[in-house]
């Protein structure tokens, strides 16, 4: 499995076994089902990943930076700073193993709320960074 794929993997078993966040979000979804929004009115799925390569003497590496987008409906934006709360409280430093790789380090490094353009929906991006180095065949 590539880095970036156990890292998203990690994440997602990280956050999906979490009672703060799941007491929060419907679920945690790669790809987003039309039911998503459930009774809690509010899901996390999975943005964009950026990777710059870190290579070191005899070690390939890189620093990846995952989004990860929190969607949530309930009026006003109290609602959407728990969950962005939450998961970085899940997330932050977590110390981890990845199948095949090695997890330097991982941390939150940017949490953000904001308005959706279609007027309904507010929207949070938790961006996590992670330092992996990784398994080379």
């Amino acid at each position: 499995m590539s880095a970036s794929a156990a890292l998203q993997k990690l994440i997602y078993d990280t956050l999906k076994a979490d009672v703060a966040v799941m007491a929060l979000v419907n679920g945690v979804y790669d790809s987003v089902p039309s039911d998503a929004w459930g009774e809690r009115n509010a899901y996390i799925s999975f943005g964009t990943i950026d990777v710059v390569e870190d290579d070191a003497e005899c070690i390939t590496g890189g620093s990846f930076a995952m989004n990860i987008d929190c969607w949530s409906r309930p009026v006003g934006s109290v609602h959407r700073k728990r969950i962005v709360d939450a998961v970085k409280a899940a997330l932050h430093n977590l110390d981890a193993e990845l199948p095949n790789h090695g997890l330097v380090q991982m941390r939150v490094t940017l949490r953000r709320v904001f308005a959706d353009p279609d007027g309904k929906t507010m929207h949070g991006v938790v961006t996590v960074e992670a330092d992996i180095e990784e398994e080379v065949d």
